[in-house]
């Protein structure tokens, strides 16, 4: 027989343990249906997430029985889902007497408990709180045309976005939760446990074969530190995008060394969309969502500096080239100074230049609207040297005129 005092507790500690995501996404009123759900996004439609969802809901409906048979259900698909273990284990409990705390008899300690709900508490926040599809992240101001995926990582949010390339501008195609590093974001220092922001790219595809299973099927690793990182001092190394052990569905939002963790279900998914060397994977506390038109004003601006440095070098006036750089502009151990006196010394010898600029993207930096990095292939030519790069600039807007000027330079 059920105790409707052993009901009612769980309900009310369910409630608790997802806080205000949960009263605002599952009202406590009568007439909830599991249809007041919002409609998703075709390819997050199913799954283990939103079978957690429906129940979590009907928790809140009373209908206790239709929640434990969902719960089941997502065990069937996922056994390693901890988080649906622990309510299982609550609704099963709550049959016979009340709880007077979420899993008290699942022998986890409190911060295990504590995870369980901040886990809870960010995969509803995402289905009450979607994706714009009306907006884009700003940071994508110009993908590549051989740039197939962008993936944006939300860190106050828990979840990693990919976003489709049609037509050189970014479509939402679906989104994931993921566990970042254990102490934030912001990575400064190796062995900090922090994860780091900013704009990065796919290093590396890193098979089972060569991994422990603590990484899951794949991985991911991406260029942390940047120029930019190295540039402000951060240390450390191998941040990577990677998947969960095999008897793990999923790890707490905040329970890796840094790295970017997926459930291995999901990384599978996105696996096939990541392209080494050109896939961008930006990194943000949180991200800031724009419509589509906003940033086209910035990316025309970028647009036609990057011309005008293309034709300022290929016009042989090279105080006109060297003025496109900023004066904290760097390359490798060269300074503005060094970089002028080494490029004066080059076009000296040449007679004649022509620079061809093509397969342009532009990044804007989380947290700033001052820096882009700017990538694209170069061919040039010379009387005397030709040649064929990937090269990734930093361009920054300097205080006061406005102007965008170059502070870093490399081949990508």
């Amino acid at each position: 027989m059920k105790s409707p005092s052993g009901m009612f507790s769980l309900r009310r500690l369910l409630f608790t343990m997802i806080t205000a995501a949960v009263t605002a996404f599952c009202p406590i009123v009568p007439t909830a249906k599991a249809s007041d759900l919002p409609s998703l996004p075709e390819l997050s439609a199913t799954g283990p997430e939103i079978m957690l969802i429906k129940s979590l809901q009907e928790i809140a409906e009373r209908r206790m029985d239709s929640a434990l048979n969902g719960i089941e259900q997502l065990l069937q698909a996922s056994p390693n889902f901890r988080l649906a273990h622990l309510i299982k284990g609550d609704l099963l409990l709550a049959r016979t007497r009340p709880i007077s705390d979420m899993g008290e008899t699942a022998g986890f300690s409190q911060q295990h408990i504590a995870d369980f709900r901040e886990e809870a508490r960010v995969r509803v926040q995402r289905h009450r709180e979607p994706a714009p599809l009306d907006k884009t992240p700003k940071y994508l101001l110009q993908m590549q045309p051989d740039q197939k995926y962008a993936v944006i990582a939300d860190t106050a949010r828990s979840r990693l976005y990919l976003y489709q390339n049609v037509g050189n501008q970014p479509r939402y195609l679906a989104d994931y939760y993921i566990s970042t590093g254990k102490n934030g974001p912001q990575k400064l220092k190796e062995g900090d446990k922090k994860t780091p922001l900013g704009v990065y790219f796919v290093t590396a595809s890193l098979p089972r074969e060569q991994l422990t299973d603590f990484y899951g099927g794949k991985a991911f690793p991406i260029n942390y530190p940047n120029e930019w990182d190295k540039r402000h001092g951060r240390s450390g190394y191998g941040i990577w995008v990677h998947g969960t052990p095999s008897d793990t569905y999923s790890r707490a939002p905040r329970a890796s060394d840094g790295c970017v963790v997926l459930s291995n279900q999901d990384l599978d998914r996105i696996s096939t969309k990541l392209q080494v060397g050109i896939t961008p994977v930006i990194i943000s506390n949180e991200i800031e969502w724009v419509r589509p038109g906003d940033t086209m004003v910035l990316r025309d601006k970028l647009a036609q500096h990057l011309e005008n440095w293309r034709r300022d070098w290929e016009s042989g006036n090279i105080e006109a080239y060297l003025g496109n750089y900023g004066r904290d502009f760097s390359s490798g151990k060269q300074n503005l100074e060094q970089w002028s006196r080494h490029k004066r010394q080059v076009n000296a010898a040449k007679r004649w230049i022509k620079v061809g600029i093509s397969n342009v993207g532009m990044f804007l930096y989380p947290g700033r609207d001052d820096l882009a990095v700017v990538v694209f292939h170069q061919e040039y030519a010379s009387n005397n040297l030709s040649n064929r790069m990937k090269k990734r600039q930093y361009w920054m807007k300097e205080p006061g005129n406005g102007s965008w000027k170059i502070i870093y330079e490399s081949t990508a």
